[in-house]
């Protein structure tokens, strides 16, 4: 139950901290033969202050009440 909390307060400070998370997915547009044409697509997920702050308290409640 400990290691969850940590888990949690640590990914709650992440979200709390960046907003959220974004990656770049590179994608093909065209592919005639030999030539092939890629794209760079920016994806996202945004993860709402609320829930970062959830995650902490909640994984602050795991650890204290994990070790008792």
């Amino acid at each position: 139950m400990r290691l969850l909390g940590i888990a949690l307060v640590v990914i709650g400070l992440l979200g709390l901290a960046y907003g959220g998370f974004s990656w770049t997915n590179r994608e093909t547009v065209v592919d005639a033969g030999p030539i092939e044409i890629t794209a760079d697509k920016k994806e996202s997920l945004p993860i709402p202050p609320l829930a970062g702050g959830l995650a902490v308290v909640a994984g602050l409640v795991l650890v204290l009440k994990g070790g008792k």
